[in-house]
């Protein structure tokens, strides 16, 4: 879609973040302690039964993504987004009633199925969701005002789930914080999903048009289904956004034991988490503001920069040093706005992109261009492999963690490391802190130079929009509305009258960083009309 998208959409787009964030505190925290404590069942096979679960929903990401880009083929990519997030809600609310409210006899297997039918509806609604996000509008900066919407909303919902059970006072009840947290999410996510479903036309989305013939019986894996990862940014940002994921999840996992067993003070945990999450809703405006005056990638890289500037001192802490580490949330947490909400944008941006460069390819493969454009998006199989990384970032930050910290001899008792060998303490806070500013270091330096910016997917969108309108139809362009929305809001310069500019030489004025991926690039001619010389 192209022009300003309307304030409303915006928040309703963001909307359903706020009970998604609210259902992964407590399969997180709660969950394993009321199976083992509550009902009796031992912590391997909590374990065993979550890890099981967990494994299969890292599995079904990319499937479900790619089944949502493709089938059914004759029907609008509109269809498609909103038919599987109105198949995944039911499923949702099913999985999470019986898991939250499991019965006193349940078994491990109980655990298992209950944990994958609640992850798989939870899969179902969240990647066609975020590919909405990278489809509904093409406009550069609009993509970070999506991805705010949608991180605003699920740290709310994140800050709510931390402090509902403190303000009912059922904190300490895990049953009653449950059986809460149900009756909440039964009722927050249809309210929050069905508004944003019904003002979602065909015309808000790119591709809408569907198709006029019928599916092809195409292979659901092929050597074409994952072309995409033939993409130059795709090679610079998705090992960039994998690292800096296990660099934000091994605090997370490790923020409860630090804080009780190293500064002692586990009474505080709730005031930094709301501080963190808090300062993180202050910062996005600001990264976002950056993001105009900058780039997305500047702005994301000086998050980084206040990070790793702010998580430097944790190893200096000592016990009752609640303050400082105060300060240090405070400071991180301002700094995770952009960690969450750039590269999510980039990733739009390169969707679109892909998905161009693969309607420009068919268009001239097909006597019939009326029928390219659908059937070419990849976007939700991106958005599928992304949180498969997510996912799996967070596996191996528990996964290395915790037995590497058995392995040093941590022992746990009570509020304090006593017992502990000094090595164990240590190996704690270089877990924590450390290893995360070495990642963070590392992303860095990969995405400082990121050679993706602004300039190349304008240039590039319009590369492509000229290519499919020729040859088969006159290369002039009377100042469409892609041409005035793409060079008003993202280059925010005046149009300039361009004469024979051929798509080879918009490209060279980027730079050849897709050659491999896009190396047949033809050239046609194309005129830019201003309003003035339209005039005259």
């Amino acid at each position: 879609m192209s022009g300003k998208l309307k304030s409303y959409l915006v928040f309703l787009y963001g909307l359903p973040g706020l009970p998604l964030a609210m259902l992964g505190l407590p399969l997180f925290v709660y969950l394993p302690s009321y199976y083992s404590q509550n009902l009796g069942l031992s912590l391997t096979a909590v374990g065993l039964a979550l890890l099981l679960a967990r494994s299969l929903d890292v599995i079904t990401d990319p499937i479900i993504g790619l089944l949502n880009d493709r089938y059914p083929e004759f029907r609008s990519v509109s269809w498609r987004r909103k038919s599987f997030i109105i198949a995944g809600i039911p499923l949702l609310l099913v999985g999470l009633n019986y898991l939250l409210r499991p019965e006193e006899t349940a078994t491990a297997f109980y655990l298992f199925f209950w944990s994958f039918v609640t992850y798989l509806g939870w899969t179902l609604i969240n990647i066609p969701w975020l590919a909405v996000g990278a489809e509904i509008s093409d406009d550069y900066h609009e993509k970070s005002a999506l991805a705010s919407s949608r991180e605003i909303f699920a740290v709310i919902g994140t800050v709510a789930v931390i402090s509902l059970p403190v303000l009912m006072s059922i904190e300490t009840d895990i049953k009653s914080v449950l059986s809460m947290l149900a009756n909440y999410l039964t009722f927050l996510v249809p309210l929050t999903l069905l508004p944003l479903l019904w003002v979602l036309s065909p015309k808000l989305l790119s591709g809408s048009k569907p198709d006029k013939q019928r599916p092809n019986n195409k292979k659901l894996f092929s050597k074409e289904t994952f072309e995409l990862l033939k993409h130059p940014a795709i090679k610079r940002l998705l090992p960039a956004y994998f690292i800096n994921s296990i660099a934000n999840a091994l605090p997370a996992t490790l923020f409860i034991l630090f804080v009780s067993y190293v500064l002692q003070t586990p009474e505080m945990i709730g005031i930094l988490l709301v501080s963190y999450f808090i300062s993180a809703i202050v910062g996005i405006p600001f990264w976002l503001y950056l993001a105009r005056k900058t780039d997305k990638h500047i702005s994301w890289c000086t998050a980084l920069y206040g990070s790793i500037a702010s998580f430097i001192w944790v190893p200096f802490l000592n016990t009752g040093d609640f303050l400082s580490f105060l300060f240090i949330c405070v400071a991180s947490g301002f700094c995770l706005g952009a960690d969450v909400v750039m590269p999510a944008s980039i990733q739009a941006d390169i969707s679109q992109d892909i998905s161009a460069n693969k309607a420009n390819k068919a268009t001239q493969q097909s006597d019939d261009i009326s029928n390219v454009k659908e059937g070419q998006n990849s976007t939700a199989l991106l958005f599928g492999i992304w949180g498969l990384l997510t996912k799996l970032s967070l596996a191996l930050a528990i996964g290395i963690a915790f037995p590497l910290l058995d392995m040093v001899g941590l022992k746990l008792d009570g509020s304090t490391t006593e017992g502990s060998s000094q090595i164990a303490v240590v190996t704690l806070v270089v877990l924590y802190a450390l290893i995360p500013i070495l990642f963070k270091i590392w992303v860095l330096f990969q995405m400082w130079h990121f050679p993706f910016n602004r300039s190349y997917f304008t240039t590039s969108r319009l590369e492509k929009l000229s290519l499919e309108m020729s040859p088969r139809q006159p290369a002039t362009l009377l100042s469409t509305p892609l041409i005035e929305a793409t060079t008003k809001s993202q280059t925010e310069e005046p149009i300039k009258a361009v004469k024979n500019v051929s798509t080879q030489e918009a490209h060279e004025k980027v730079g050849n960083h897709d050659d491999k991926y896009n190396s047949k690039i033809n050239s046609h001619t194309i005129s830019f009309v201003t309003n003035n010389e339209r005039m005259q």
